[in-house]
C-alpha cells in the first residue's frame, strides 16, 4: 500500500518535492532547480482589509481616512454628481464622500458584500432629513438592475 500523499503547502510536501527532484536529478542540479521552482510559486495574497465608519470622528478626518487606503479606487469625477465614490479593488467594500453642494453634505456612507447581502452604514453630520433621504437612495441602488 502506498503511503498517504502529504498536504499541499505543508512541510511534508516541500520535503516531499525537494526529495523527488532531488532523485531524479541529483547533486547540484536538483537542489538548484527545486530553489528555482519554489522561487517562481506566486506569493498568497492577502486580503485587504477596509476601515469601518466611525462617526464619532470629524468628517473631515474621516474622509481623509477613507481615501487614503491602499487599493481603493475613485469612480471618476462627475460634475454633475454632488458625490464621490470610491470602491475596493476587489468590489465587496464601496464608500460614498458627499461634496459641499450636496444636500446630505457632509456625509459618509459605506456600503459592504456579505454573500448575497450588501449592507449599507453611514455617518450623517449635518442635515438628518437629507441624510435619511441619502440612505434610502443608496440602498435602491441595490435593487437596480438593466432591462
Amino acid at each position: 500500500m502506498k503511503p498517504a500523499l502529504p498536504v499541499r503547502g505543508s512541510r511534508s510536501a516541500s520535503g516531499a518535492l525537494s526529495r523527488a527532484v532531488s532523485r531524479a536529478l541529483p547533486g547540484a542540479v536538483g537542489s538548484s532547480l527545486f530553489a528555482v521552482l519554489c522561487a517562481c510559486a506566486p506569493e498568497p495574497e492577502s486580503r485587504t482589509t477596509y476601515l469601518d465608519l466611525d462617526c464619532q470622528q470629524p468628517f473631515d478626518a474621516q474622509s481623509a481616512a477613507v481615501v487614503s487606503q491602499a487599493k481603493l479606487n475613485p469612480a471618476p469625477v462627475e460634475p454633475a454628481e454632488p458625490y464621490r465614490f470610491y470602491s475596493s479593488a476587489d468590489g465587496r467594500t464601496s464608500y460614498l464622500v458627499t461634496q459641499p453642494t450636496a444636500p446630505a453634505h457632509p456625509a459618509i456612507m459605506m456600503q459592504r458584500a456579505r454573500g448575497t447581502d450588501v449592507i449599507t452604514t453611514g455617518c450623517g453630520y449635518g442635515d438628518q432629513a437629507a441624510y435619511d433621504q441619502l440612505l434610502a437612495y443608496l440602498d435602491s441602488l441595490k435593487a437596480w438592475t438593466r432591462k
